[in-house]
């Protein structure tokens, strides 16, 4: 095998393509601290990451059934869940479960209900303890 460089030539346009190797990348350096109101820590982009609004959701339970159940539901009908009485249910950010919890009802307002948080799902696999 020879040590020489391989050339490949662009078809197209007839260029001379070289391997890329570590003197073609530019070094990337942290800011240094007299620029730092230029960079991502700075808080007028905290305030805009802070700002973005995410959906929520608090998922009671869910239930599989054919299309011909479905169609055959009306007013009043019941639709059993998978959780029971009792069970945490889910707290969903953006599709991805971030905490488990209990439903409440609002001390303002009894005509609504809340979740009272009861652990948050950490990054890794374990759940932290509120």
């Amino acid at each position: 095998m020879s040590d020489k460089i391989v050339e490949n030539v662009d078809v197209e346009t007839g260029a001379t393509i070289k391997t890329a190797d570590a003197a073609n990348f530019a070094r990337v350096e942290a800011p240094d601290k007299k620029n730092a109101g230029d960079t991502m820590g700075d808080d007028r982009n905290l305030d805009t990451i802070l700002g973005i609004p995410v959906n929520i959701q608090v998922v009671l339970g869910s239930a599989t059934m054919l299309v011909s159940n479905l169609l055959k539901l009306g007013r009043g009908a019941v639709i059993p869940l998978n959780h029971r009485v009792g069970e945490p249910i889910d707290i969903v950010v953006n599709g991805r479960v971030i905490a488990r919890g209990e439903v409440v009802v609002v001390e303002d307002d009894n005509s609504r209900f809340g979740v009272s948080l009861t652990e948050i799902i950490s990054s890794q696999t374990s759940p932290l303890e509120i």
